[in-house]
């Protein structure tokens, strides 16, 4: 089956690294694989227009079927191998409504990190403003600081969703990997280090990491005062 399947990815990127974990989760290793770069702009090549007009990553086949959005393509993996590897949506009424909340909170969680991270990236030099930088900082210090309060509440030891790993941390994940890669207190965030730390030691997660991480463990400290 995995034969079957086709993945264009960054290294690094959170969207790509979600289908990965999802690939994973689901015992769908062996799948073809193409790592590019977005330095060299491989993901404006016409091999990748040809399957995500859009010219993003990731780029994702399987048979004739295309996914390019990564939770279109994690919730259809979850969809069409239900009975293979980890069940990512949880039976329960309770439960599964959660991980539907947390799943989509990922977006605005997704947003608020990328509004800082990549600030100098999305704006040329003319149109950056300070005040702009600092509004953005204080939201995204308002988003970890409510996902900090979910955990807590949750308890040790727990996942995103409750005490079962679920699609909402294949999603959000690797949004709060790249957190701490940029710097985020551990001290500041202990609920979120102690996630970080047992998702650090997942199969899926392990399998997946980003390969120009393993290359450079430091990363930077753009999030050390948030």
């Amino acid at each position: 089956m995995a034969k079957d399947m086709t993945l264009m990815w960054f290294s690094g990127s959170p969207p790509c690294w979600r289908v990965m974990i999802a690939l994973e989760e689901k015992n769908l290793q062996g799948y073809n694989q193409k790592l590019l770069s977005f330095e060299k702009g491989e993901h404006k090549s016409q091999e990748v227009l040809d399957i995500n007009p859009r010219g993003q990553l990731p780029a994702f086949k399987h048979g004739n079927i295309i996914l390019n959005e990564s939770y279109a393509a994690c919730l259809y993996l979850e969809e069409q191998f239900k009975s293979q590897g980890t069940r990512l949506i949880p039976v329960g009424a309770a439960e599964q409504a959660l991980t539907y909340q947390r799943m989509f909170e990922g977006v605005t969680f997704t947003e608020k990190m990328a509004n800082v991270i990549y600030y100098e990236w999305k704006f040329p030099e003319g149109e950056r403003h300070d005040s702009a930088l600092k509004r953005h900082r204080e939201a995204l210090t308002t988003e970890l600081k409510l996902w900090e309060g979910y955990l807590e509440k949750l308890g040790a030891g727990s996942y995103l969703a409750g005490y079962n790993f679920s699609l909402a941390d294949v999603l959000v994940f690797p949004c709060i990997a790249y957190v701490f890669r940029f710097g985020l207190s551990a001290k500041n965030y202990p609920r979120l280090a102690e996630y970080y730390g047992l998702l650090k030691e997942r199969p899926s997660v392990k399998a997946s990491w980003p390969k120009n991480w393993l290359e450079s463990p430091q990363g930077q400290d753009k999030l050390k005062d948030v």
